[in-house]
């Protein structure tokens, strides 16, 4: 069995990567980083190291690394004659990937098992996205080639914080993982990845994911950096700021409680359980780090527009939210490009202009004039 998995970073080695070879298959990366591929066909194993309570190492062997910039034929290659795609590359990315996975599938034998191609994004629905993508780029043969694959959205979590200096293609991890994968266009031969759960309906995982652990885990960066803490684990240790996630979360929570019908206190729980692995000390996460690409956090169905917009609309409380996104409006870093342009927005854009513009919300939202005061406080 073979799959070919495109970014081969920290979350692709220490997440993706890590559960495919536990599953058996040979693993092919694609990536456009040189030096990381060179460094991926220097080595023959890499360990994935869990850090915390149960934590332990993982060795990783089998595997090898292409330069899809370089040698995109190859990569199409590999996609022929795969079992198995995965991505984790970043939503914005996948419209580079899908002519890559079209072109495999050309050259894909149309009598042999359909690809399984599932993007492991924090986005809702981005296999649905890639596959748009592919459609896009295949043209007037799409409908001869979509026979050629089957394609699952996933939910993915686990932490992988920025790696420790000298750490070479290693990857330290937390131990706690999910990933949870559409059951129905399977079939009867799901891939085998141990470890994973297939669900029928897979909206309320993901949507649990994004509003409780991606939203928990920028507030504690927003808020932390605002306290004037480096680590996340010591924001967290920080009385106000856990306060305020814990505010955020249960906005979150009562959403994810009227959309999808979760029980309150399985959700309480699932919180606990959220801010214990945020207060992991032996990870080295920075609020730098996780409150990167503030504009990207801001927008419409983000982690804090999305679940605020679907309170406000069904008439419940968004103050924690709301409190979430002052203190992203007010994070700076000058090395990270988004936040740099966040900055000149503010200066530039009256309170109005700017939510319509990064939220992507009208006047007549219910929670435009809550965000409007928002941002005017921040300006």
């Amino acid at each position: 069995m073979k799959a070919v998995h495109f970014g081969a970073g920290n979350i692709g080695r220490g997440f993706v990567g890590l559960l495919l070879h536990e599953g058996g298959y040979e693993l092919v990366f694609s990536d456009v980083a040189a030096p990381l591929v060179d460094a991926i066909n220097a080595a023959d194993q890499y360990t994935v190291h869990e850090v915390g309570v149960g934590g332990r190492d993982h060795v990783v062997t089998g595997f090898r690394a292409l330069n899809s910039a370089q040698d995109p034929d190859a990569v199409a290659a590999e996609v022929a004659a795969a079992d198995v795609a995965t991505t984790a590359v970043g939503p914005t990315v996948l419209r580079f990937i899908a002519p890559l996975l079209v072109a495999g599938l050309r050259r894909r034998d149309p009598g042999a098992a359909p690809l399984q191609v599932m993007a492991c994004e924090n986005a809702i629905g981005a296999t649905d996205t890639l596959r748009g993508e592919m459609q896009a780029a295949a043209g007037d043969d799409w409908d001869e080639l979509a026979a050629r694959a089957v394609f699952a959205n996933t939910a993915v979590d686990r932490i992988v914080p920025g790696q420790p200096d000298g750490a070479g293609i290693d990857v330290t991890v937390e131990p706690f993982f999910e990933w949870a994968i559409e059951r129905a266009p399977f079939g009867d031969t799901p891939p085998n990845i141990p470890g994973a759960h297939f669900v029928d309906d897979l909206s309320p995982y993901i949507e649990r994911k994004l509003f409780t652990v991606n939203t928990g885990h920028a507030t504690a960066a927003y808020l932390g950096a605002q306290a004037g803490h480096e680590k996340i684990a010591e924001a967290l240790a920080d009385e106000s700021v856990a306060a305020g996630v814990e505010a955020a979360l249960e906005d979150t929570s009562r959403i994810l409680v009227a959309k999808h019908e979760f029980a309150p206190e399985e959700l309480a729980e699932y919180r606990a359980t959220i801010l214990d692995r945020f207060r992991n000390d032996a990870l080295p996460d920075t609020v730098r780090r996780v409150g990167r690409q503030p504009l990207r956090k801001l927008s419409r169905h983000e982690r804090f527009i999305g679940p605020a917009a679907e309170a406000a609309e069904r008439g419940l409380p968004v103050d924690g939210l709301l409190a979430a996104v002052g203190a992203a409006l007010a994070f700076d870093d000058p090395e990270d490009e988004q936040s740099v342009e966040m900055r000149r927005l503010l200066g530039e854009l009256d309170a109005p202009e700017f939510v319509r513009r990064v939220s992507g919300l009208d006047a007549d939202h219910p929670l435009y004039a809550g965000l409007v005061d928002v941002v005017a406080a921040a300006r």
